[in-house]
């Protein structure tokens, strides 16, 4: 996998991800952090043209500068449960593919300090370099489960002592009245279609945000900031939080 872009190949480097730097012949000074970094760390900088570099980000924006990432063992939804911080927080996308909000979702998730995030594996852009420079970068850092089934991955976070909450725009109880400080998983269903059937039935709890005005809905990476952060607030608010 290749991500390109400064600030995505800059925590590519921080999170100790990176193989290779490719970096425009021409010197630029954006590009003097991730070269001294990159020499910090012992990680091979090539120089290119900027025609090649086009050719490895598939003809999207590079800012002159492309890493190759290093293969590493993706967590499964066992490892997020087991190997969280604390109360695990985690997100479960259901039939999101759209890299932008993928991207904006995996940004959200870094900030709100959740413990991963669950895809499906098939045609999931989630690994992309899109999605990675939509996420400021923060795809190098968020844990990232690829599951074949999200209904099932869903089972399992129960299995696992996980409580499941459902965003659903015609849910009757409005998300802040949840209690999000135990293990909790946030499942998100793609704008338009919303949660599938059978992943809707295998939640614990639905949730609505509910709208003041004319528009019926917000986009789903808003919506995932919104409820994230709520967590967060109650968290902090908990008895024994620091």
């Amino acid at each position: 996998m290749v991500v390109f872009g400064i600030h995505p190949v800059l925590e590519a480097l921080k999170a100790r991800r990176v193989a290779a730097v490719r970096v425009a012949d021409k010197d630029h000074a954006r590009h003097r952090e991730i070269l001294d970094l990159a020499q910090s760390m012992g990680v091979p900088v090539h120089r290119e043209s900027a025609e090649r570099l086009e050719s490895r980000a598939r003809g999207h924006v590079h800012q002159g500068v492309v890493a190759e990432l290093t293969e590493v063992r993706a967590p499964d939804v066992a490892d997020l449960v087991r190997e969280a911080a604390g109360a695990p927080l985690i997100v479960v996308l259901d039939g999101i593919e759209d890299p932008h909000n993928l991207g904006a979702i995996l940004r959200t998730a870094d900030a709100a300090g959740a413990g991963g995030v669950v895809v499906q594996d098939r045609r999931s852009a989630a690994r992309s370099g899109v999605t990675a420079k939509a996420s400021a970068g923060a795809l190098a850092h968020v844990r990232l489960a690829e599951v074949v089934n999200i209904a099932r991955a869903v089972e399992e976070l129960k299995d696992l002592g996980v409580w499941t909450v459902g965003l659903a725009g015609d849910a009757p109880t409005p998300y802040d009245e949840l209690d999000f400080t135990g293990p909790t998983a946030l499942v998100l269903g793609a704008e338009g279609a919303g949660l599938r059937r059978l992943v809707r039935e295998r939640c614990d709890f639905l949730a609505a945000i509910p709208m003041a005005g004319r528009v019926g809905s917000l986009n789903v990476s808003v919506a995932a900031g919104v409820v994230l952060f709520e967590a967060v607030r109650q968290r902090r608010r908990a008895p024994g939080a620091r």
